[in-house]
């Protein structure tokens, strides 16, 4: 059963040339007409996931993997294509989105919960989980904006990864975290795999792509260059950076 499916996606940005200060350079610009740059950070994807894949995307900086998440979340509409996803999405995509830095972890826990869908009774009833698994339980009434970097991500996906959806989108999750956090990271992935549920995975660290992924993806300036089985990919990828 496919849970993921992009059929010739392709997704475009503009960027504006000109930086507007005051309504003069506003009218001014306006009156000229429209100048700005087209990137296209996505051309002519196509692939699908099933139902309890584990799938990773590599490549360098700024060819389009964190875009792809973005249109599977819907953050971001496709320029052109069809996008379907058949079943419940808990991203974590960009660190702090959602939390309000000066309520306490355990109101974000509540707020950023609330932005899975998740119910106030069914955050208390996994409310320990997610604490525990961030190793947060000394933090609890800190206020978020007091956590370092490390102690932030942690508390983001605890809270993702409770969630309990069909599908979890994971960003370099990991560049940040410590090793025991890695290491429940881990732990999770091949629980996750166990019950079915699918992951796609972006991350730089291809040691951890090859291990756990069913198929890899490498994505080039926009474009998805092969899909296929891990290692081969993975060495494709190794090969072509030298």
């Amino acid at each position: 059963m496919e849970i993921i499916s992009f059929q010739n996606i392709s997704k475009r940005f503009k960027l504006p040339h000109e930086k507007k200060n005051t309504l003069k350079e506003y009218l001014f610009f306006a009156a000229k007409g429209k100048s700005y740059e087209e990137l296209w950070a996505l051309r002519q994807i196509d692939f699908s996931v099933k139902k309890g894949e584990f799938i990773s995307f590599i490549g360098s900086n700024g060819s389009g993997k964190s875009t792809l998440l973005k249109l599977i979340s819907k953050v971001y509409l496709p320029t052109a294509g069809k996008i379907r996803v058949n079943g419940t999405i808990a991203p974590f995509l960009e660190l702090g989105v959602g939390f309000q830095y000066d309520l306490s972890v355990k109101d974000n826990i509540y707020l950023y919960g609330a932005t899975f869908g998740l119910s106030r009774d069914k955050i208390n009833v996994i409310f320990d989980a997610i604490v525990d698994f961030a190793r947060l339980g000394r933090y609890i009434d800190q206020k978020v904006k007091n956590l370092s970097t490390g102690m932030e991500v942690r508390l983001a996906f605890s809270i993702a990864a409770h969630a309990d959806a069909d599908i979890l989108l994971v960003d370099e999750v990991l560049a940040v975290g410590d090793q025991i956090f890695q290491q429940k990271c881990f732990d999770l992935f091949a629980r996750f795999k166990k019950e079915g549920k699918t992951i796609v995975f972006v991350s730089h660290d291809l040691g951890i792509v090859e291990k756990f992924s069913d198929k890899v993806g490498w994505i080039n300036n926009g474009c998805l260059e092969v899909l296929g089985q891990p290692e081969k990919v993975i060495r494709t990828y190794a090969n072509q950076k030298i």
